[in-house]
């Protein structure tokens, strides 16, 4: 049984309402997870926000020299409804820029913020492929309160030539929700999350996921985000059993799951 955990971190910051709030310094938080990674010999794919490549050079250094994969994840963290294909062109352009200006490493991924790449701004993928990228895991293939694509399923397709790899779902309840992502897979109970990775890897499919530095920073001050349309009940969730995530990552790890690069899952399926 091929056990994949396609395990990733958005680098971004904690896009809150107001900018003056008490919060963890991101290289710290991503220090946390590297020495996560390092405990597991394992190698992981980082989405990163231009704008924190240029802020935190020395730390995309770092991430690059232990031989993670570096992507895109915008330049600016704005949904992708907010651009047209001339602002994302030149948006993922500086993102490319600020990444390679740390590393000299291939671009070949990218993941919209807020998992906003839906069938309304599918013209994404024409850009994508304009700049080289090989693969997106931009798509939440469900209803869901702020960006979703309920039609796509549940499979990689190829879209104008780029891989799209959507999160992986699983069923709680009446909902079906990203197992394996953030603010999911800390609100869930862990016999669930268990049972659903097992799932995937007996139908052979790997778990697709993502996590942020502020699902393990137990210290931030209570904001506001930007990110959840001003719901409370929403942002509320984005507290939820932070202090929990990195015991739940090690029992995920204990059932014997792998974490790899999203690159690297992309070459071996074309292969």
């Amino acid at each position: 049984m091929n056990k994949i955990f396609l395990f990733s971190i958005d680098l971004e910051e904690f896009y809150a309402v107001r900018s003056n709030f008490r919060r963890t310094p991101l290289p710290h938080l991503t220090e946390s997870y590297l020495e996560f990674l390092k405990r597991h010999n394992a190698k992981t794919t980082f989405f990163i926000v231009g704008e924190l490549a240029e802020q935190f050079k020395s730390t995309i250094r770092d991430i690059a020299a232990e031989g993670h994969e570096l992507a895109c994840h915008t330049f600016a963290h704005r949904s992708l409804d907010q651009y047209n294909a001339t602002s994302l062109r030149e948006d993922l352009l500086r993102n490319m820029e600020a990444l390679r200006n740390c590393a000299d490493v291939d671009i070949v991924g990218f993941r919209a913020p807020i998992l906003s790449l839906t069938e309304r701004t599918q013209w994404a993928y024409d850009v994508l492929a304009e700049l080289g990228f090989k693969y997106s895991c931009s798509v939440l293939p469900s209803e869901n309160p702020l960006h979703g694509w309920p039609g796509f399923g549940n499979k990689p397709k190829m879209m104008s030539g780029v891989l799209e790899i959507p999160v992986t779902l699983a069923r709680f309840m009446w909902l079906r929700v990203p197992i394996g992502a953030g603010t999911y897979f800390r609100c869930l109970p862990m016999s669930l999350i268990g049972r659903a990775f097992r799932r995937c890897a007996e139908d052979g499919v790997p778990v697709a996921g993502y996590f942020h530095p502020y699902d393990i920073d137990t210290g931030q001050e209570r904001v506001m985000s930007r990110g959840v349309g001003g719901s409370r009940t929403l942002n509320s969730l984005l507290y939820v059993n932070r202090g929990r995530t990195m015991r739940k990552l090690e029992v995920v790890m204990a059932d014997g799951f792998r974490i790899m690069p999203y690159r690297d899952f992309v070459d071996s399926a074309a292969t």
